[in-house]
């Protein structure tokens, strides 16, 4: 029974209690919650209702009710979701049929199908929907879709896809859950032989929360702007049609929802010459100025802001200038507080921090092949040029200390949250493509790693994540069924480069021509909860690896059988795939870059052999298949946790641009119900501690290892089970770093370890921030309607500290000489829970 068929079989002179009206509406969405008390959810609603009172706010009462409770049990984030569902519904049915409607969650079983072939005919005709969805087969799609598993969300995700992702008309949304997968899943088979078979295909990894596509390919599979790319990286080149063509293109691809990489090293220096106009270059950093300004003034399609990333080589003349463009202080013109910046690292100068060396910067103009150069390649070349400056050769360059320049990157990213860290030698080295370009920087996240080159191709790239937590059964990863969702999951990502609508020419020529695609993981830290692994443990690094591996294989192999059904990339011919090098493989070329200086893991578990053969006589469909990708907004929704990130916190709210959310752990809440320990008093604990189990003493040290937050994990853990993942990934990672209680010590110590253990990238460094999570209740804070915001919650308290886990370990730390000192109070790390930050959203 619905709301609507309640309130319309009660004459208005004898309405009854409100609670008695909406009672049969409680109980059944909390059908199979046994964390629920409904009764408790009545009367909360109770307390905002009133004589009069309309359909929509009966709903939304409801909704605030069922959020209220959630920290006292995770089951009320799925009920609150499930009565934002059934307005949804009303919304939906009414809107498509043209007259008042609803339907109970029983009812749609049976109404999705009518349901859904109408919402195509309404989509087409409002110009929202590509017409060749109506060529689909509606009654047999319609068919194929799974009514039940729109009872699979959590709050958090069913009002992010109704903020965000469900079409609309003037705010009027008409597309339900299903119907939302199955567009997604249609857009992606328009041009597969059997696009009927496919779609299903699709439609059954996509909502069974098996995979998930990215939010471009989300927000715009099956519409007639199919703007599916997720990244995009380009080159800026030394002039000033370059310059601004560069920025132009930032404006084109961001209005269609993709992350921006800038490669801004071949931009002459402070002092350099402008031979047209005889004067002095004035450097890169007031064109990041124009830059950052374009990102903020064209946003994503008005979804969310625009998001740039630039990276600067360390040798550049400028990187000085460059690492303060995010502090608060200084000239405002030379300033860049929207846009995300990068250090692109070559090995020779942590070889020269390594050795407390000398470090030259040069300008761009009067050294322009160390651009293109790596590896011993760019190292005698610079060692080279530093002869050359000596001489009197060069006239615009700078000495400076390898350790002082090495403590001022790390304080700026103390400070700031940038620029980050990211190694340009093992990006390349590593890279299947050597022979058609090089990598000149990473994108917006950090795990794309991609050829660039001014003027002919921008580097796209199209992303999509395994959710591991739904591979995890019977205490063991369920090998089958992940081979089947990586096989599935990549044809999926190689149809978005057919599929694709392209902003720019210099995009277009570059996918086509190389097809890479990025399949990552999330859910990574569900998956250890389901397995008992702590985080903090060799076992999860472990994981870790036997995971990446899995999905490694299948992912190279589902794109050589592809190549063997559709033909291999353009640009196969040359590349490492045809030499048979296989990820695992290339790693051995750092280590021989680095005369062996590489701490790195080789073991494998897999029948490579015959995969080396297969991919160098078949061909390989895609350049590029593997790329993790941080996956905050997609993990909301599927309800996991995000990419392969620690938990944040036990019991914390989450802000991001659909509200405030409550989110507690239901593994832990799972293990100290069992062990009769969940109970009002562990709530104010966890509160008190801001969501972390160490201080609490009734909790036992198993639980309290299984279940240690991000700031109580040694980080040394997450690099090295990032390490691990590396060597079987053939682009990059998005790899953030916590540490709650930062030094210059600790810094250089973590850092020059991601170093040895050869990643290619790092992403955020994260602090937690000056306030947390709400210390008297939680109670109203979470989530707000489209119409209706809820009320903010107060501010919050200061937390102390978290007592150590047993999950940490010391790690190794360098020569304090060598480390800059940092004061902890001094600054602010990149904020976990910044609901402005877009490059998490």
């Amino acid at each position: 029974m619905t709301l609507d068929t309640e309130l319309a079989a009660v004459p208005e002179a004898s309405a009854p209690d409100p609670a008695e009206r909406i009672g049969d509406v409680v109980r059944e969405a909390s059908t199979g919650l046994a964390g629920v008390r409904p009764e408790a959810v009545i009367a909360e609603a109770r307390k905002g209702l009133y004589p009069g009172i309309t359909d929509e706010e009966l709903e939304l009462a409801l909704i605030m009710a069922a959020r209220s409770h959630v920290e006292e049990d995770p089951d009320y984030s799925p009920l609150a979701a499930r009565l934002l569902l059934g307005a949804l519904r009303r919304e939906a049915l009414t809107f498509i049929s043209g007259a008042a409607d609803s339907a109970s969650e029983g009812e749609m079983a049976v109404r999705y199908p009518d349901y859904f072939a109408g919402y195509v005919a309404r989509g087409v005709q409002l110009e929202q929907l590509d017409p060749r969805l109506e060529k689909f087969d509606l009654a047999r799609l319609g068919a194929a879709l799974r009514p039940e598993r729109d009872l699979q969300f959590t709050f958090l995700g069913l009002q992010t896809l109704y903020d965000r992702y469900f079409l609309h008309s003037e705010g009027t949304r008409y597309e339900l859950p299903q119907a939302f997968f199955m567009r997604v899943a249609m857009g992606l088979a328009l041009n597969e032989d059997d696009r009927d078979a496919r779609a299903v295909e699709f439609y059954e990894l996509l909502s069974s929360f098996d995979f998930m596509a990215s939010t471009p390919t989300l927000f715009n599979s099956g519409t007639r702007h199919s703007q599916l790319s997720s990244c995009f990286l380009t080159t800026v080149d030394d002039d000033l049609q370059s310059i601004f063509k560069g920025i132009s293109d930032n404006a084109l691809l961001s209005k269609y929802s993709g992350g921006l990489g800038n490669d801004w090293t071949p931009i002459r220096g402070i002092g350099a010459r402008i031979r047209g106009t005889n004067g002095q270059s004035q450097g890169v950093v007031p064109f990041l100025k124009i830059a950052n300004d374009t990102a903020v003034a064209v946003n994503q399609g008005g979804k969310r802001k625009g998001a740039v990333c630039a990276y600067l080589e360390t040798w550049h003349i400028d990187i000085e200038e460059f690492l303060d463009l995010r502090k608060n202080t200084g000239d405002e013109r030379r300033r860049t507080h929207d846009m995300n910046t990068a250090n692109w690292v070559p090995d020779l100068f942590m070889r020269r921090v390594e050795a407390d060396g000398q470090w030259t910067l040069f300008s761009p103009d009067e050294v322009p092949d160390l651009h293109d150069l790596y590896g011993k390649a760019f190292a005698e070349r610079y060692e080279a040029y530093e002869r050359a400056a000596e001489a009197g050769e060069i006239k615009v360059f700078r000495k400076v200390r390898a350790v002082e320049l090495w403590r001022r990157m790390l304080t700026m990213l103390f400070e700031t949250g940038h620029p980050w860290i990211t190694f340009k030698d093992p990006c390349n080295l590593r890279s299947p493509q050597q022979h058609a370009g090089v990598v000149h920087s990473s994108n917006l996240c950090t795990e794309i790693t991609l050829n660039t080159k001014a003027g002919d191709e921008v580097a796209v790239c199209n992303l999509g994540s395994v959710n591991l937590a739904r591979h995890v059964a019977g205490g063991r990863l369920d090998t089958e069924r992940l081979e089947r969702t990586v096989r599935t999951a990549v044809r999926m990502l190689d149809n978005v480069i057919d599929v694709n609508f392209y902003t720019i020419p210099e995009a277009e020529r570059a996918n086509m021509r190389h097809r890479p695609v990025g399949l990552g993981l999330m859910g990574f830290q569900d998956a250890l909860f389901e397995l008992r692994l702590p985080m903090g443990s060799q076992r999860a690094v472990e994981f870790a690896d036997e995971s990446m591996e899995l999905i490694s294989y299948h992912a190279i192999a589902a794109s050589s059988e592809l190549a063997a059904e559709r033909g291999s990339y353009a640009s196969f011919e040359g590349s490492l795939w045809s030499k048979g090098v296989l990820p695992l493989d290339s790693l051995r070329a750092v280590a021989e870059a680095r005369d062996g200086d590489l701490d790195a893991n080789y073991s494998s578990r897999l029948d490579w052999d015959s995969l080396r053969e297969k991919v160098r006589t078949q061909g390989m469909r895609n350049s590029n298949v593997m790329a993790i990708a941080p996956t905050a907004t997609i993990a909301n929704i599927t309800g996991v946790s995000q990419s392969i990130e620690p938990i944040y916190r036990n019991l914390f709210v989450k802000s991001n641009m659909s509200g405030d959310f409550t989110v507690v752990n239901p593994y832990l809440v799972r293990d100290l119900k069992a062990r009769g320990l969940w109970d009002a008093d562990m709530v104010t604990q966890l509160k008190l501690y801001d969501g972390s189990l160490g201080p609490i003493a009734r909790v036992p040290d198993d639980l309290k290892e299984l279940y240690a937050t991000a700031f109580e994990l040694d980080p040394t853990w997450l690099v090295d089970a990032a390490a691990r993942r590396q060597k079987w990934i053939d682009q990059a990672q998005s790899l953030n770093l916590y540490m709650a209680a930062p030094s210059g010590k600790k810094l250089d110590s973590l850092y020059r370890r991601a170093w040895r253990k050869g990643l290619k990238t790092t992403y955020y460094l994260r602090a937690q921030s000056a306030t947390h999570v709400e210390k008297s209740t939680l109670k109203g804070t979470d989530g707000r309607l489209n119409a209706v915001s809820a009320t903010p919650a107060a501010a919050p308290a200061a937390a102390p500290a978290p007592a150590p886990s047993p999950a940490a370990r010391p790690s190794a730390e360098a020569p304090a000489s060598t480390a800059p000192e940092i004061d902890p109070e001094a600054g602010a790390l990149c904020s976990i829970d910044d609901p402005d930050c877009e490059a998490c959203q």
